[in-house]
């Protein structure tokens, strides 16, 4: 039985109804043929065959039908599977002609700012990815709005079609352009600083998003150029060398010391409580939330997160003291500070792979396993001098 379904399913795909209907029929005249007793081809057999045989003849031949009639429609069904496109299809961030009807949770105000960009940001104030957007924002010196999205309900984000954060909306001529993808929201602000002759509306069509279907029919989502900025004026004595090592670093802020927070800040169910209590109090759920969405939030939140914990320890590779794996990964970057011999891996100042690991950490900053952090590496120094530059906007300086 396995192998017609598996055969149905092979002569579906390529339209081979003949070769399909032919294998049905010989599979169930094979099938039948293996019954001991007498024949049911002929009638004079058939007058032959005791009651109970008579039974099992209508049960055989209505199974035989039920295989048919099933095939058939299976096999219809089958052909209205999409195939795998040759092309993708590319398409642009949005531009959202009307300012969605959302409660702005706080407003930060910049005294440097002098980009006069309006700027909202969609966030939980703890996802990793969110906290990278705000660091380069707070580094650069940017003012923007801040909504703090309900992470179990998520009702602020219900007028986007992308349901993931942070989402960054620019004020542009004929209303905000969005952007998605945290690293596509930095390579983009990080080549309009570099050079304002060109728009962010014009910016975001280097950032598509192309939609795939890959070998197993899988529908796909990926933004293109993620890590790259985008601008013309290229100076000579551009090292192309250093723009790949920071792109490295910040995609492995991105794929790998990322996954090895959830497993640590939520590894027991006490530790995965008090971070949420400590999420709680950073986003001010009490105050922008009803105290049952609390409740909510931290309690199931907790309890979730802490299984989902254990199935990305698993699925990361990570090791069974998943704090080692934590420490590893910090002992990984700060070699690399090293072996380039400055304070940052930008040289004097940071750049955006410092940014990108600063914001992962800033995370987990009020958690148990941060403090178990600061306790077993040297990230310290590091760590509380870029907070220190983000706090003082020394970004803004290369703005002006």
């Amino acid at each position: 039985m396995a192998a017609m379904w598996s055969y149905v399913y092979r002569c579906a795909r390529t339209r081979l109804y003949s070769n399909l209907l032919s294998d049905v029929h010989e599979l169930r005249f094979c099938n039948l043929s293996r019954i001991k007793g007498p024949v049911f081809y002929s009638s004079q057999s058939y007058q032959a065959t005791k009651p109970k045989s008579r039974y099992l003849l209508i049960g055989l031949l209505s199974a035989g039908a039920g295989i048919i009639a099933g095939s058939t429609y299976s096999y219809y069904r089958l052909l209205d599977i999409r195939p795998i496109p040759s092309e993708s299809k590319e398409t642009i961030s949005k531009l959202v002609h009307e300012l969605p009807n959302v409660t702005i949770s706080r407003k930060v105000v910049s005294p440097v700012d002098s980009t006069g960009l309006k700027l909202i940001l969609f966030q939980y104030p703890t996802c990793p990815f969110c906290c990278k957007v705000r660091a380069v924002l707070d580094y650069y010196g940017l003012s923007y709005d801040v909504v703090e999205v309900n992470p179990v309900l998520r009702q602020q984000i219900k007028w986007s079609d992308y349901k993931k954060v942070p989402i960054l909306l620019v004020r542009v001529d004929g209303g905000y352009q969005q952007l998605n993808d945290s690293s596509m929201i930095i390579s983009l602000l990080g080549s309009y600083f570099h050079d304002k002759s060109t728009g962010i509306k014009e910016l975001v069509k280097f950032y598509p998003t192309i939609e795939y279907h890959d070998a197993d029919d899988r529908r796909k989502k990926e933004i293109m150029n993620r890590y790259f900025l985008m601008y013309q004026n290229i100076s000579e004595n551009t090292d192309f060398s250093e723009i790949k090592n920071v792109q490295k670093w910040r995609k492995w802020a991105d794929e790998v010391l990322v996954h090895s927070l959830s497993p640590n800040v939520y590894r027991t169910r006490e530790e995965a409580l008090e971070s949420f209590r400590w999420f709680s109090k950073v986003g001010e759920w009490e105050r922008l939330f009803p105290a049952w969405e609390v409740s909510l939030i931290v309690y199931v939140g907790a309890y979730v997160m802490w299984i989902i914990g254990k199935r990305l320890k698993q699925r990361h590779s990570l090791k069974d003291d998943v704090r080692q794996s934590l420490y590893d990964n910090c002992f990984q970057w700060l070699k690399e500070l090293k072996r380039k011999g400055t304070p940052y891996h930008g040289g004097s100042s940071p750049n955006l792979a410092d940014l990108a690991v600063y914001g992962v950490l800033n995370s987990i900053e009020g958690c148990r396993a941060f403090q178990d952090l600061l306790d077993n590496t040297k990230i310290g120094t590091w760590y509380f001098s870029m907070k220190k530059l983000c706090k003082e906007h020394h970004g803004s300086l290369s703005l002006n």
